[in-house]
């Protein structure tokens, strides 16, 4: 009968060492990670899912749909990097599912405009009256600036404050190796353009003697 009986302080160690325990493994997970976005192997792989990336931008038919210029490079650059995290975080797993939520709120619109070309029918949309500026405005200072660090970090707007800066930290790693692989990119490519141009140049001849009278 006694060893049926529980000890409550026991099992409230028990749990604090879990806790403990699983908190210590998430920051080794982190720290991991943020590490990983330092390693050369690390900018070698998401270099190559760049060149990918940029590759197949450069072959796509330029469309209305589609971004141009520096935002396609931009967007090729950040799904790359989505990529090269493997959907680990939140911010990686947001990017990879933006452009299919930016292409569903599209083809809603157009079935909306077609429905309503149909029926002649258009609804007046009357102003909003937005309750959240209101509670922005009334915020204390450090949730203002968290609020603003939650939209910053893609799949962060609604998230606690533990979860933006674990997100945050992690998210920044990846911008540094972002920049880092870039930067070496076209460093190779202005070099590799220089080397070519100066080899199409024909050979020139020295410029003649001036006579001695």
């Amino acid at each position: 009968m006694a060893s049926m009986v529980t000890n409550p302080v026991t099992n409230a160690n028990s749990d604090r060492t879990k806790r403990k325990k699983k908190k210590s493994m998430i920051m080794e997970d982190n720290h991991q990670s943020h590490a990983r976005w330092k390693s050369e192997a690390q900018q070698q792989i998401y270099s190559s899912k760049l060149l990918q990336a940029l590759s197949q931008v450069s072959l796509n038919t330029p469309s209305s749909s589609a971004p141009r210029g520096g935002r396609a490079v931009r967007e090729a650059a950040d799904r790359a990097l989505a990529v090269a995290a493997k959907g680990r975080t939140r911010w990686s797993r947001a990017i990879l599912t933006s452009r299919l939520k930016l292409k569903f709120r599209k083809q809603k619109r157009q079935r909306g405009a077609a429905v309503a070309a149909v029926t002649g029918s258009s609804r007046s949309k009357k102003p909003r009256f937005s309750v959240s500026k209101l509670k922005s405005k009334s915020l204390p200072a450090v949730q203002r600036k968290v609020k603003v660090l939650g939209r910053l970090v893609p799949g962060c707007r609604k998230q606690p404050l533990p979860i933006i800066l674990e997100e945050a930290t992690d998210y920044i790693a990846a911008l540094e190796m972002q920049v880092r692989a870039m930067t070496t990119l076209a460093e190779l490519l202005s070099g590799s353009g220089a080397a070519s141009s100066g080899s199409a140049l024909p050979p020139q001849s020295p410029p003649p003697r001036a006579k001695m009278g």
